[in-house]
């Protein structure tokens, strides 16, 4: 009879906790612009997956692709988010023990004895009443069950949370991915510029030191004036102080991307040591539309998922308003000699449904209800923050790529207006036709000018590697690998 009453309290339960308290997620509605208002002329109007997810690639540069690829198989910062999925994925599927019973298996031994004062035990007269032993042995062997019935859908919602809490880690790995690869480019082209730059001052010296050779020449034979010597020998000093810094950037560089690989600092040295040009990409850039974003940046889908998790804890905070039904349940065998422990009579059994309601800590649980939705209207504007902040970076990105081509191309027009003027200066000098200060100007502008020019041009390759970045490319949110780009997409 108790056994119908309990399966019947259980199916009522069962019937009733097909709902679930407290609001149903829904991804929110962000407003974006139709299009960037940013125009940068090589960019095309649709999207193009496979060059977002391996960017990298339309450098052109195989040395860079190769670190890519390493830094992306030994990465410590990404092995570090990949045991967070790990954890989290561990921790969600823990989460769903709640929805069913729970069985702990149980066994003891007991000794007790009983106080010969205890019951008339001793009558004063030095014998007890009583004959039997006064130690009593108890051993026991089975099972306890319990089951917390989710009549009102708390155990689901907490379930529903840890889901997209281990969503969100996905996300965030991918996004130490995202940024993972922009460093690893940004770093290359910064050695690669540091290494041009260094080219440029060694070969203005080797012109400054000529030109002092020239002067001292020319002042033993008194052509010129020891002042015009102590110019030159001035400015190939100062040229040649320029050297240093650029080494140690060159050094500097080299041992980022060798960390950034997941090596020892110096591992990549003889590797990268050898000069190469900056990487420069061929004019495609796949823009495509504001409100890809949305999908495309793991940023935002990372906080897109914590607001769904937060969503889902205002349930879990709402379920303790209502009481808790629960089902408990033991059998096993119970004896006082271990003889007889697994005899048929020595076996029982008990089952029953409980409940457990906080009638006076309503005050309590709506404080906590308030305090969670609070946080839930704090990540939802965390979302929409993000995805402004995100559009920002977009429009920066286009804007300082699209006028860094422009500085750049007037710059190049420079360079050979500068060269000419050097040429012209040294000849005019060794004709006697000018001043030497006219041949030091044209000499320290065309540094100077050559100079801003491998800064522009490496300049526009880094802003470039900003803009993939921001628009969230090097992974596929397709889950589908493209020409072998990296794909993090886990169950």
């Amino acid at each position: 009879m108790i056994v119908k009453k309990t399966v019947a309290v259980i199916m009522g339960a069962v019937v009733v906790g097909g709902c679930a308290v407290g609001p149903n997620y829904a991804t929110p509605d962000a407003k974006t612009p139709a299009k960037y208002g940013e125009v940068v002329a090589t960019t095309q109007p649709a999207s193009q997956p496979s060059n977002l997810v391996t960017w990298w690639q339309v450098f052109g540069d195989d040395k860079l692709t190769a670190l890519v690829d390493r830094s992306i198989q030994n990465n410590l910062d990404l092995k570090i988010a990949a045991a967070r999925v790990g954890e989290a994925r561990a921790l969600y599927r823990g989460s769903k023990s709640g929805l069913f019973p729970s069985f702990d298996g149980v066994a003891g031994y007991r000794q007790d004895r009983s106080s010969n004062n205890e019951d008339g035990r001793n009558s004063g007269s030095g014998t007890s009443s009583f004959s039997s032993d006064p130690d009593r042995h108890n051993w026991s062997a089975g099972f306890d069950a319990s089951w917390e019935i989710d009549v009102f859908g708390g155990v689901r919602r907490s379930i529903e949370a840890s889901d997209a809490d281990f969503s969100a880690t996905i996300e965030d790995q991918r996004d130490v991915l995202v940024t993972l690869v922009s460093d690893v480019a940004r770093n290359y082209i910064i050695l690669r510029g540091a290494q041009r730059q260094l080219g440029i001052v060694q070969k203005n010296l080797a012109t400054q030191d000529q030109t002092l050779d020239l002067t001292r020449s020319r002042f033993q034979a008194g052509l010129t004036s020891d002042l015009d010597v102590a110019r030159a020998e001035a400015q190939a000093m100062t040229t040649r102080s320029q050297m240093p810094p650029l080494e140690d950037q060159v050094r500097q560089s080299i041992r980022r991307l060798s960390v950034l690989c997941g090596a020892n600092p110096e591992t990549l040295k003889d590797e990268l040591i050898a000069v190469q040009p900056i990487p420069q990409a061929a004019p495609q850039l796949p823009v495509g539309l504001p409100s890809e974003l949305l999908r495309r940046r793991p940023d935002i889908r990372r906080v897109e998922r914590n607001l769904s998790a937060e969503t889902a804890r205002v349930g879990v905070a709402i379920a303790d308003l209502f009481p808790r039904f629960s089902i408990t349940g033991d059998f096993g065998y119970t004896s006082r000699n271990i003889k007889s422990l697994f005899d048929e009579d020595s076996f029982g059994w008990g089952i029953g449904p409980s409940m457990r309601w906080q009638l006076l800590n309503f005050g309590r649980v709506q404080g906590n209800i308030k305090a969670q939705e609070a946080r839930r209207e704090q990540v939802l504007r965390s979302y929409e923050q993000t995805v402004l902040l995100s559009l920002e970076e977009v429009e920066n990105a286009m804007g300082s790529y699209s006028r860094e081509q422009a500085r750049r191309q007037s710059l190049a027009s420079a360079v050979q207006s500068s060269q000419r003027a050097v040429d012209l200066a040294d000849q005019l000098y060794r004709q006697g036709l000018t001043a030497f200060q006219d041949v030091l100007d044209a000499q320290r502008r065309l540094l100077d000018v050559e100079s801003q020019f491998v800064t522009s041009d490496q300049t526009v390759s880094t802003h470039l590697v900003a803009l993939y970045k921001s628009l969230g490319g090097g992974w596929n949110p397709d889950g589908k690998p493209v020409d072998k780009g990296p794909v993090i997409l886990l169950p």
